[in-house]
């Protein structure tokens, strides 16, 4: 057995032991180990990692010593030990929750603001392009990504990934190039797989790469069914997707900037009901001991976004619906798809970068949160495979997050004022009154000025702020009722904030 002498706050302590290879592992044999501290005690289960080695992992949320225990049939042994928990580094501010019922923050209490894209299989890419699309992310707005833990079939998305989740090989004939527009070649119904023994370096690979994104302070929204397979993934039996929920489960659980998104447009998967997708919630809920986020993405009917093991809605729509969202669920709103910058031959994926930027500012200050994703034809499509940005909208998202990083903390909520204006205010009401910060946002209209009226108490200055070119202007201050001329151009904002 061996482990690590000390783990940081909020990082994946490891143990890993010797254990039994007889029959099949990862599913004759179960290891768990229970952890405890003054303040804490946890039960966590491990996983078989291949070659006789089986481990655990955990996420400490304290800074104190901690004793471990571990046991299970693995091994005919049982294993203990110590290690102490030092204070979280700089940049570690712990996983991310729901916070002041509509937004998010880590567990520190910083604020998180989501600004996420879409990559669906940027992981199973060769170490050149998941390089480069790190180096992206880098430089990129976006603290989010979500991506698949299977592999994708779909149109501009049908090369092979670089290893498979399952012992096996593909059906010879299932592979598909990349002129097949819909990516779809003969289904294996899983003829070729054996679905109760995992490839532990396909997954190895993965957290290595969830790792690599939190050290980039971005969040891993993993993504685990979708309907878009032709190697039987899509298809499996209600146990082997228990199976799987639980190995994902034990390994991904401890990293902290892990979220779980139960399925990309979980309603075109016709072969799972909601009794199925409550029953995988009830799995993931029993199984990750830290709660980390949890969602479930809509093609075209919503989900019941009620539900009380969803901690926030995903959402693929047109932002404009997302106070009334707000007022339905009482939960964050974030619209993971909202259409792509691109120029592809369908409407999903072809809207221009101020159309995507807009849909961004609108439910932004409609109170939820937008997502990113591009797709222009190439070799690489960032919204599969990642690679390059080669859009306009990304740099403009960027300049959207400075300007909701710098209102009032805790985030925004919509604020009824003139009919054919949207406006957000802070969403605490105690700053909302101090600061009398109010931004408002008027999309493709072209005004020339605009009346504005607060109150009649305090002078406000106001600042006019054009969304595309990314500039701020000082308009001056104001009390009571004033008019602000404007430059009669699209995407234009204006920030007001008591003087």
């Amino acid at each position: 057995m061996k482990h690590t002498a000390a783990a940081e706050k909020w990082s994946v302590f490891e143990i890993s032991c010797d254990g039994k290879t007889e029959g099949n592992p990862f599913t004759d044999y179960n290891i768990t180990a229970e952890f405890e501290s003054p303040s804490e005690h946890k039960t966590v289960a491990g996983f078989y990692d291949g070659d006789g080695i089986y481990k655990v992992r955990f996420m400490p949320s304290f800074e104190e010593n901690y004793r471990y225990k571990v046991f299970g049939n693995f091994s005919d042994k049982e294993f203990s030990g110590e290690f102490s928990v030092t204070a979280p580094s700089e940049d570690n501010h712990g996983p991310v929750r729901v916070h002041n019922t509509y937004h998010f923050a880590y567990s520190d209490g910083t604020p998180y603001y989501p600004v996420g894209t879409t990559c669906y299989v940027w992981e199973l890419q060769n170490d050149e392009l998941i390089a480069e699309t790190l180096e992206s992310l880098k430089s990129s707005p976006f603290n989010k990504i979500r991506f698949c833990v299977f592999p994708k079939s779909y149109c501009y998305n049908s090369r092979e990934p670089r290893s498979y989740p399952y012992e096996g090989t593909p059906i010879p004939g299932s592979l598909v190039n990349e002129d097949n527009v819909w990516g779809f070649g003969p289904d294996s119904q899983g003829n070729c797989w054996d679905f109760t023994r995992f490839n532990p370096k396909y997954f190895e690979h993965i957290e290595n790469c969830i790792s690599k994104l939190q050290k980039l302070g971005i969040e891993a929204d993993i993504i685990l069914f979708h309907p878009y397979d032709r190697w039987g993934f899509s298809t499996m039996t209600a146990f082997q997707n228990e199976l799987y929920l639980r190995y994902v489960s034990a390994r991904f659980s401890a990293f902290r900037n892990v979220w779980w998104s139960f399925a990309n447009e979980y309603d075109f998967i016709k072969n799972k009901s909601v009794d199925d997708w409550e029953r995988y919630a009830e799995i993931i809920v029993e199984s990750d001991p830290y709660g980390h986020l949890r969602s479930i993405h809509n093609g075209v009917k919503f989900y019941d976004h009620t539900r009380p093991w969803i901690t926030h809605c995903s959402i693929q729509r047109a932002p404009e619906g997302t106070s009334d969202w707000r007022k339905i669920y009482g939960k964050p709103v974030v619209i993971d798809e909202m259409l792509y910058e691109g120029n592809l031959q369908y409407g999903w994926g072809n809207i221009s970068p101020q159309e995507l930027v807009r849909r961004f500012w609108e439910a932004l200050c409609r109170g939820g949160y937008g997502g990113h994703g591009e797709t222009y034809i190439g070799k690489n499509v960032w919204w599969s495979h990642g690679g390059v940005l080669k859009g306009e909208s990304s740099v403009r998202i960027s300049f959207m997050r400075k300007i909701l990083e710098d209102a009032p903390s805790g985030g925004l909520k919509p604020k009824a004022m003139e009919w054919d204006e949207i406006c957000a205010v802070p969403e605490d009401e105690k700053l909302a009154a101090d600061t009398g910060y109010h931004l408002f946002y008027y999309g493709i209209a072209r005004p020339a000025f605009r009346n504005y009226h607060i109150d009649d108490e305090n002078t406000y200055s106001v600042e006019i702020i054009d969304t595309w070119n990314m500039t701020v202007e000082k308009a001056g201050e104001f009390k009571g009722r004033f008019r602000l001329d404007l430059p009669s151009r699209e995407y234009i904002a204006v920030r007001v904030k008591k003087v």
